[in-house]
């Protein structure tokens, strides 16, 4: 049975290894909750390439997306792929979040946790890996995101037997973890590193970090 201390050893390993990552890239909370949307079935980089188009047309203000023609941002997020649906959710997400209601970050980080998740999970298009990649990265909340390469990650290294349904991965990483936006935004961004390194879909287990802290 996995111990929480072997998971804090595990991730100790990682940070010494990798090296903090600094993500979620990002200079406001405004990039990094358009960044969560627009990197939805695409790469990082493709994400980058929409994210300075939408820099270079003055385009990433909540105002202005509201604002755009819908053609218009579809046309300069293009780079991000699927980006007729991704304009339709920007609008979508940015019209509920800065609403009458809520009118600016400062206003939303009044509200608690579990507000702002069912209000993004409420909202088309949005499900539960993009909401909690917002709260955390965003929001500094202290939500563990549960994506493909963590669930890799706790299989092939054994770490967890149980469903492989998003909220149960999650809860096993937040009851055994201490709960602190720090520690979830770093180790899941060194399981991110490890998979696209070493634990990948056809694992190279013989020069990973882990071989040695896995027989703890």
């Amino acid at each position: 049975m996995i111990t929480k201390q072997k998971l804090l050893n595990i991730f100790q390993t990682l940070l010494a290894s990798f090296g903090q990552r600094n993500w979620w890239p990002g200079e406001t909370e405004l990039e990094i909750i358009v960044g969560a949307i627009l990197t939805q079935n695409t790469s990082w980089k493709n994400v980058e390439r929409a994210i300075s188009n939408m820099k270079a047309h003055g385009v990433l203000n909540a105002d202005t997306i509201q604002s755009i023609p819908i053609e218009k941002l579809e046309e300069i997020i293009k780079p991000s792929g699927f980006y007729k649906q991704k304009s339709e959710r920007l609008k979508r997400v940015i019209s509920i979040l800065f609403n009458d209601n809520h009118k600016s970050i400062e206003n939303l980080r009044l509200f608690d946790t579990e507000y702002l998740r069912t209000l993004l999970l409420n909202i088309n298009g949005i499900g539960p890996e993009t909401a909690d990649s917002i709260l955390l990265y965003a929001f500094n909340r202290p939500i563990f995101v549960v994506d493909a390469y963590t669930k890799r990650f706790v299989k092939n290294h054994q770490l967890y037997n149980g469903n492989n349904r998003y909220d149960n991965v999650q809860q096993f990483f937040m009851e055994n973890l201490p709960r602190n936006e720090y520690l979830f935004n770093e180790f899941h961004a060194l399981i991110v590193y490890l998979c696209q390194n070493y634990c990948k879909k056809v694992p190279e287990c013989s020069h990973c970090p882990l071989k040695s802290e896995l027989n703890i």
